[in-house]
């Protein structure tokens, strides 16, 4: 027999030296195998950014760029014939994603795409047979009634616990904001939660006070002058969050889910992206898998496909193996970063 104490900190272990052995396997294989290139099917910004983020993460630095393969005096075959790796960017026609996917399926290239809302909705189909004609029914986004109980149980015993363990840490955190700057230490700002129902966030105040009162509503960059001292501390170690435990007790928040956003920004990212309503179909959270897979200044589109996959993909496991992992956030500096400035 084995007491409880003991099982968790097996689990912890297990957890901490499983991530150990998977990056060092995959540091070792990044090392000694020979290095592949890649063909990227993209153009314009989207194909900037992706081949910038694939030589800071992979070291792809000889990714290649090919436009769509329906435009004239295309070498698209050639350049798949050529790599290795065949990325596709989420900007390109349809038609001609499915014909770089058919002819590098053919040749046996390892494929990775941006996915759009029609990739996203044709995940975790049902099949349905209408006669003799196969269909597939696609996800509505909605949480059921069962996953929205196990949701709301775990939210309440973790904000709970939380709230008692942390109390001490709250309490100090608000002496040294005061003690910091001018103004109060939590303030409440408007937000948009579930269904679009708006909402009042609270937080610990990282911001000078009356910071946007001449510029308005705009994302933190990085670097940004408005941020107390202590208020990058904060955001470094998310104790600026830790205020929203309570909107997770009154219902209006969870503790995984999307994050939620100001109503200003809102409808900007609606009217750029209208499916950027779905995020709404569940509660926001304090952190979420945009949050632990993305960083502060990861563009608004991929936090979406994040926030699109979790929801599809909701359960109590998804939810604590995130919550785990948002330790791992807390100590990654580059997760923090602001938006670069222009």
């Amino acid at each position: 027999d084995y007491s409880r104490l003991v099982l968790i900190y097996s689990a912890i272990f297990s957890f901490i030296f499983l991530a150990l052995w998977q990056y060092i396997c995959q540091q070792w294989e990044w090392k000694h195998f020979p290095q592949q290139t890649g063909v990227l099917f993209a153009d314009g910004e989207e194909a900037a950014r992706i081949k910038y983020k694939l030589a800071k993460t992979y070291g792809l630095e000889k990714t290649l760029q090919a436009t769509c393969p329906g435009c004239s005096n295309n070498n698209w075959q050639q350049l798949i014939d050529a790599n290795y790796y065949v990325f596709i960017g989420a900007e390109l026609p349809i038609a001609d994603k499915e014909k770089v996917l058919r002819y590098a399926r053919s040749t046996k290239k390892q494929i990775f795409f941006v996915p759009t809302l029609y990739e996203l909705a044709c995940k975790n189909t049902g099949f349905l047979l209408v006669d003799d004609i196969p269909m597939q029914r696609v996800s509505r986004m909605l949480l059921t009634a069962e996953q929205r109980v196990l949701k709301r149980s775990l939210d309440v015993i973790v904000a709970g616990v939380a709230i008692i363990l942390l109390s001490p840490i709250m309490l100090l955190t608000a002496v040294l904001i005061k003690l910091d700057s001018k103004g109060p230490a939590i303030y409440s700002q408007e937000r948009v939660g579930l269904y679009g129902k708006k909402f009042y966030v609270h937080k610990f105040r990282s911001m000078k006070q009356y910071a946007e009162a001449n510029c308005g509503p705009v994302l933190a960059a990085e670097g940004d002058a408005r941020i107390t001292k202590f208020g990058r501390f904060m955001r470094a170690t998310r104790l600026d969050e830790l205020p929203q435990l309570f909107n997770v007790l009154k219902g209006e928040m969870s503790i995984v889910g999307p994050r939620p956003e100001r109503p200003f920004f809102v409808e900007q990212f609606i009217d750029q992206k209208p499916e950027y309503a779905y995020r709404h179909n569940v509660k926001p959270g304090i952190t979420g898998l945009a949050q632990i897979a993305g960083k502060y200044n990861t563009s608004a589109y991929d936090k979406l496909i994040y926030d699109l996959l979790y929801i599809q993909d909701i359960s109590i496991k998804t939810d604590l193996m995130i919550m785990l992992q948002t330790f791992k956030v807390l100590i990654t500096k580059s997760s923090t970063e602001g938006v670069q400035g222009k």
